[in-house]
């Protein structure tokens, strides 16, 4: 969403937002619902809302894995993240059965031939995946597997997986990267704990951290005019104009239920400002649902108002401590300690998978850092490897963590092929042997 302030034909503050059709559809019937309630009374509307979205999670209604791994589970996804697990978990060659809507022709005693949408269930077998970052709409396509009156056998179909419908996923095998990956969406206490505010002086972004990914929730452009000399007043309206717009933001997408900090950051004093102003308003305003979380802001500077300056704020040094039981924080806190660990004792820092893989064959592993995206690789023997490596490293006593590719350390970790480790101790001319044996192979 990209947020503008301007005057309504009744002479109040409104809000202009630009989404896309879909939007309206779905998770975002939630999101309309809050705009539609923050221009009508904020205080009491958006937090009566938020208590009976308190927490989410996907739900596992079944699971039937059998001893050789093969199975299926049938759940239902609850939040936009949940959608994300679910791309994670599907592979080519899977079999999907939900519910969908198909367009049927039909032909009447007259010869007419017409058209019409049924909602039918289907099982179909994975051929192409497609995930929507922005939206988090999941696209499933494949052939029909099973006898169905409107579909035929082998033909193919596009399942657009939906919130609060159950699915059914069966593998040929269930690996331990993909259960795990259940038990993380399924439960609860791992949701967006963490809320960021990164700005400058005429722009905004709202983003919710969560263990699986960096949600963009809004983005708050306003023109605020230069001070010119003698007169300050259009450039004090302009960025009041930008404060309270970034306000309705927060209350638009933070849910304080759920939300155990928000940090605001920014260069130079505007956090200060911004914060001042905010809670300010708030005792004027008698807005409970900011005063009461007043304690849950957090100042930190960062070198823009840009999506990517979260990364520095999460590796602020108070920021890490505050929060510590988050596990975007213990992502940022791992990538940070490889990175000393390679400036310092490099014989003790490896990345990329051949050097890994020599590592874990001498059990010298601590700690693994891989990203997600290794795991949705389509040729199956690549994958395979990369599940074999995390099995590896815990059954040789070191931690795993997996990166989210939608996360700022995890893309950070991507440009470092995805694949990372912290040694328990050093391993010498690691580097020197490879390049020898190829040398011999050549």
């Amino acid at each position: 969403d990209v947020i503008r302030p301007r005057r309504d034909s009744w002479g109040c503050c409104g809000l202009f937002i630009n989404s896309r059709r879909e939007d309206v559809y779905g998770f975002a019937d939630y999101d309309f619902l809050v705009y539609l309630y923050v221009l009508s009374d904020v205080k009491q509307q958006y937090s009566h809302i938020t208590s009976s979205k308190n927490r989410w999670e996907m739900k596992l209604l079944h699971k039937d894995i059998e001893k050789d791994n093969a199975g299926q589970v049938t759940l239902i996804p609850e939040e936009p993240e949940d959608m994300w697990h679910t791309y994670n978990l599907l592979q080519m060659g899977d079999s999907l059965r939900a519910s969908t809507i198909r367009k049927v022709q039909t032909e009447s005693s007259t010869g007419s031939v017409g058209s019409n949408r049924v909602r039918t269930t289907l099982t179909i077998s994975v051929e192409t995946i497609d995930f929507d970052t922005q939206a988090c709409q999941l696209r499933v396509k494949g052939t029909n597997i099973q006898e169905n009156e409107y579909v035929k056998m082998g033909a193919y179909h596009t399942i657009e997986l939906e919130l609060n419908r159950k699915f059914t996923l069966a593998k040929k095998v269930w690996d331990s990267v993909v259960l795990d990956r259940i038990e993380q969406a399924c439960d609860a206490a791992q949701k967006a704990d963490v809320a960021a505010v990164v700005m400058q002086e005429g722009l905004a972004n709202i983003v919710l951290v969560t263990p699986a990914m960096t949600l963009l929730r809004a983005k708050v452009e306003v023109t605020i005019p230069r001070k010119r000399r003698g007169s300050c007043a259009q450039h004090d309206r302009a960025l009041e104009r930008f404060y309270d717009a970034v306000v309705q933001g927060i209350l638009r997408h933070i849910n304080f239920d759920v939300v155990k900090c928000v940090l605001v950051g920014s260069p130079g004093f505007v956090k200060e400002q911004f914060c001042n102003y905010m809670f300010q308003q708030a005792v004027r305003s008698d807005n409970k649902l900011l005063l009461e979380n007043r304690p849950k802001f957090m100042q930190v500077h960062s070198s823009s108002g840009h999506k990517y300056s979260l990364k520095e704020i999460l590796s602020d040094p108070t920021v890490t401590s505050r929060l510590s039981e988050t596990k975007a924080a213990g992502e940022v806190k791992a990538l940070e300690d490889f990175y000393k660990m390679l400036q310092h004792e490099p014989d003790r820092a490896f990345y990329g998978v051949a050097h890994v893989e020599r590592a874990n064959e001498a059990m010298a592993i601590d700690v693994l850092l891989i990203s997600d995206e290794l795991f949705r690789h389509q040729d199956i023997a690549t994958r395979n490897r990369y599940v074999r490596l995390v099995d590896g490293v815990r059954e040789n006593g070191g931690s795993v963590r997996i990166f989210s590719s939608l996360h700022v350390s995890g893309e950070q970790l991507n440009q470092l092929s995805g694949v990372a480790a912290v040694l328990r101790f050093p391993i010498a001319d690691l580097s020197d042997s490879e390049s020898g044996s190829s040398s011999d192979e050549e």
